[in-house]
């Protein structure tokens, strides 16, 4: 009788090892190539001190007592975040086009778990721009709460949209197949998501039709949150545990999607 709940425990641990190899073998390229963290890293600073620095002057933009530069810090991480995700789907063409795709899927390991491999090397990719943000914040002066219970959760959060992006461009590439297609969509897609959301001004000033797109918007959830856990006087507009929740739901959608697709990539 209690066979099932081990062998449950037995399953779960292969299927997490499984998992993990596929993002380990993502994350050794960044291994191999730490100057794709240097050139990451111009993007945030100048958001935050060319963008930042005139729009500050702006009056009406932050609310309450929170300065411009403060407010912009959480939207330029979760900015920086999607940027890099949104291309990540060009890996699995050029991985098409080498033959490693056709090695994943003879391996044993379940097609979710070849999507959440991947996700998850993306996430350790995100961290990575959180470190670059936090440091820019910290010269500037932001008002960055460093508790470290705070800053689990950024980590989580940047985590989860790291993966529900990454999801994201790869179910574009399942479907489009081609890297001239997929740049072009990529750079299509990544400015509407990114403008309209609260990664640089406030739900309040927008018109009332891009705040039902706003709130459609699975990045404007990421930034409330990354405010809320980031800033010392700021707080979440929908909740916390919404926008986690949002975050998550759609992830699981997305992966059930892209785990359909994936194996189609080979045809």
């Amino acid at each position: 009788m209690a066979e099932p709940f081990p062998g449950a425990l037995i399953r779960a641990r292969d299927y997490g090892t499984e998992v993990f190899a596929v993002a380990d073998a993502e994350i050794r390229k960044l291994r191999h190539d730490p100057s794709e963290i240097l050139t990451r890293a111009i993007q945030p600073a100048i958001w935050l001190i060319l963008f930042g620095g005139v729009m500050a002057r702006v009056r009406g933009i932050a609310s309450g007592e929170t300065s411009y530069m403060d407010f912009l810090a959480p939207g330029i991480l979760a900015q920086s975040v999607l940027f890099a995700a949104i291309f990540y789907g060009i890996a699995a063409i050029w991985e098409r086009d080498l033959g490693v795709l056709h090695r994943y899927m003879v391996s044993p390991a379940p097609r979710s778990a070849l999507v959440l491999g991947k996700g998850l090397s993306s996430a350790v990719r995100g961290l990575t721009q959180a470190v670059v943000v936090y440091l820019l914040a910290l010269v500037l002066g932001i008002g960055i709460d460093l508790n470290p219970l705070n800053l689990l959760g950024v980590a989580g959060l940047i985590a989860l949209g790291s993966a529900l992006f990454s999801t994201f461009s790869l179910i574009i590439a399942c479907i489009v197949k081609t890297r001239e297609r997929f740049m072009g969509i990529g750079q299509v897609l990544t400015m509407p998501i990114f403008f309209a959301s609260n990664a640089i001004y406030p739900i309040d000033i927008m018109p009332g039709w891009l705040k039902v797109v706003s709130r459609a918007n699975p990045l404007t959830y990421e930034v409330d949150g990354l405010r809320a856990l980031m800033l010392k006087a700021e707080h979440s507009v929908f909740g916390l545990g919404l926008d986690v929740a949002v975050l998550v739901v759609i992830l699981a959608v997305l992966v059930s999607i892209a785990t359909r697709l994936y194996p189609r990539m080979t045809q």
